[in-house]
């Protein structure tokens, strides 16, 4: 990811759902970065977060795209 290029939150989910997805992404190389606020301030210190809750972020430019593969993965996934 450049800085030039902004960042969007695609989707918010358990670590499985956005590990899955994440590969899903990477394999139409579209870049991701995860983020779990939870994990982030349990190594600063201090408690944010939920343990469970992790979100998933591509950039701006891969939005499109990353979101109809969400749509398939979502429409795949079992509830």
């Amino acid at each position: 990811m450049t800085d030039k290029d902004g960042i969007v939150k695609l989707f918010s989910g358990d670590e499985i759902s956005v590990i899955h997805l994440k590969d899903e992404l990477e394999t139409a190389n579209i870049e991701t970065m995860i983020r779990n606020d939870f994990q982030s301030g349990t190594s600063a210190g201090f408690y944010a977060g939920s343990p469970s809750s992790y979100e998933l972020f591509v950039l701006e430019s891969d939005a499109v795209m990353a979101n109809n593969i969400l749509q398939n993965f979502l429409n795949e996934t079992p509830d």
